[in-house]
Parts: C-alpha cells; structure tokens; sequence
C-alpha cells in the first residue's frame, strides 16, 4: 500500500479500534464463521468517513438464477470491559441501524467474552448472574446506555477467583466481542441496496507527546507531516485533539468477485481538520472538505486506517455527515 496524502495530527497511545464492511458468514455454537458467496456480487460500496461518522451504501447482485437467502454479520472488535484511561469511543456504536432498499431491517446481537487469555467466559459470567448488559457494559457508555449495576460482593468474590476482576481497581479484565447479525433475502437479478450509518470507535485525545511505535509505517507520516503537524502545535500550544479511526475492509472478499465498484470519501468536518493515512490508488480533492478515490475490482488486503487530528470536542460534534457530491 502507498502514501496518498498526509496533513498533521496528534500521536496516541492505544492500539487502533475497527469497524467492518459486512460479510457473508454463519452462526454456530463457536460464534460467527465467515464463509464465501459465489452467487451475490458485490457491486458498488460508497464509504464515507469522518472522525466521528460513518455512512457506507452497498448494492448487491444476485448473479445466480435462484433466490439466495444468506446469514449477514456485522463483526464489532473487541472491546475491553474495563474503564480506559485515555480519551477514546469503543463499544457498540450508538444509533447503529441497518436499511435494505430504504426500509429498517432487524438483526440480533450476538455476545461473546473473553478472558484475558483468550477463553471464552460468556457462560461463566452469565453462571454468576450477569446479564448481556452487565457483560457488554464499560462506563465509557453510561451516557448512552445507562448504568449497570454494580456486582454484588459474591459476585465479585466469585470473579476474583476465576481471574476475572482486578483485585485492586475492582474493574472487569475481559474483553466482549459483539456481532450483529441478520438474515437477508437476494432475489434472482435484483439489485438489493443496504445502508448503514454510525458514530465509529476512535482512540484519541490531546497530544503532545512523541509518536508511538509503528505510528509513521500505520499512517504513512513523512517530512511533510511532521512539518504540518508542529505548525498546528505552535498555534495551539501544543495540544491537538486527535481521533484515529479504522474501518474492516478485508470481509468485502466474502462476496464474489470482491467489491468490483469500491469509492471511498475521506471527510473532514472543518477546512483546517487534518488528515493522513496510506491507501491504494490517488486520492482527488472534492472540496474543501472531501477527498475521494475510486476502484475498480478491489480486493482489499488491509483493512483503512485513518488519522484525523485538530478535531473538534465531542460535545461539539453534530453527529451529520457533511454533503457529498454527487
């Protein structure tokens, strides 16, 4: 993968979170197991990224000459349970939802946890009483989805033993992995349109500091950023609020021939928000605040991304996806 272009933000300190494109898969008592369609294409994706939405349209075919219905999944990564110290979103996405042909389709949350060794515990702690929320919860949501009840101190001795409890933060040391998942009907010949639109996980804050290890290779930095990005410190005494957001490309592979029409928008929400990631192909300035490339046959082999940085507050953030052209 190559450079495209590069503007200054601000290193952090955690490892990048992900959001996926949809794949074909199943659901067995192991979890979700992506599979391959040779039937439905995959014919066009437009991806819309901000630091703090995201809009993606598909436009699939059934090539075949039979109705196809097929298990979708839309995989969440993992997220720890525990409070994290640094300025970042990770869960399940708020107002997340799913439109085939402009009508809302229901789908399911499958939940999974791991212990810190990877072991599956879901069954353990749904043993000592805990519920989907009380696994799933993390008090970076209780804003948006309430608080969950502190465990009962038998509970806690219970998770004590197993491991499962820090013994002096008394915070969870699992992780929870969330699909959602649904059935979708792929008529003979008939284009079927599916949307999505959701806040995406970051990690993120001020920075000041140097760039971690692995920085400048995962966001292709140069001179020239470095270079921008003192400048943006100089005005602003060092602190540039930053999101680093990823995106799951590498599922589009589930579907055949991969994803033929791929066109992905890199959105700044103000003219002087700053930008820099490697990506495949030459990026075209739109607009002040869009910067856009197609593909034709794209088979992804690494997932996006995107480091933005002089980014506004969260309690700023209006939550909608400037206009695109058309």
């Amino acid at each position: 993968m190559k450079k495209i272009f590069q503007f200054a933000l601000t290193a952090c300190t955690v490892p990048a979170m992900a959001l996926a494109n949809d794949g074909i898969a199943s659901v067995s008592v192991g979890g979700i197991v992506f599979g391959k369609t040779d039937a439905v294409a995959m014919k066009k994706e437009v991806l819309n990224v901000s630091h703090n939405l995201i809009s993606v349209d598909y436009e699939f075919l059934n090539e075949s000459a039979s109705d196809v219905e097929e298990t979708i999944v839309f995989p969440l990564p993992p997220y720890p349970a525990a409070l994290q110290g640094s300025d970042t979103y990770y869960g399940q996405p708020d107002g997340f939802s799913i439109r085939v042909d402009g009508k809302p389709v229901a789908f399911q949350s499958r939940l999974l946890a791991r212990s810190a060794e990877g072991e599956d515990v879901t069954a353990q702690l749904r043993k000592l009483g805990l519920s989907n929320k009380e696994i799933a919860y993390t008090p970076a949501f209780e804003t948006s989805s309430g608080k969950a009840a502190a465990f009962s101190e038998q509970q806690a001795r219970q998770l004590f033993k197993l491991g499962l409890l820090d013994k002096d933060s008394r915070e969870p040391t699992w992780t929870v992995e969330v699909n959602y998942v649904w059935r979708q009907k792929f008529p003979a010949n008939k284009i079927v349109r599916v949307h999505h639109d959701y806040r995406p996980f970051y990690e993120g804050g001020p920075g000041a500091s140097a760039m971690y290890d692995g920085f400048a290779q995962t966001y292709c930095t140069d001179q020239g950023y470095l270079k921008a990005r003192a400048k943006v410190e100089a005005r602003s005494n060092g602190y540039v609020n930053t999101h680093n957001v990823s995106y799951i490309l590498t599922t589009g592979n589930t579907w055949k021939n991969g994803i033929e029409d791929f066109t992905l928008n890199i959105v700044k929400r103000k003219p002087d928000e700053l930008i820099s990631l490697c990506f495949p192909g030459t990026f075209k300035k739109i607009n002040a605040l869009t910067y856009q490339v197609r593909l034709a046959n794209f088979r992804p082999s690494k997932n996006l991304d995107v480091h933005f940085g002089n980014v506004e507050e969260d309690g700023k953030q209006d939550g909608v996806m400037p206009l695109l052209p058309k």
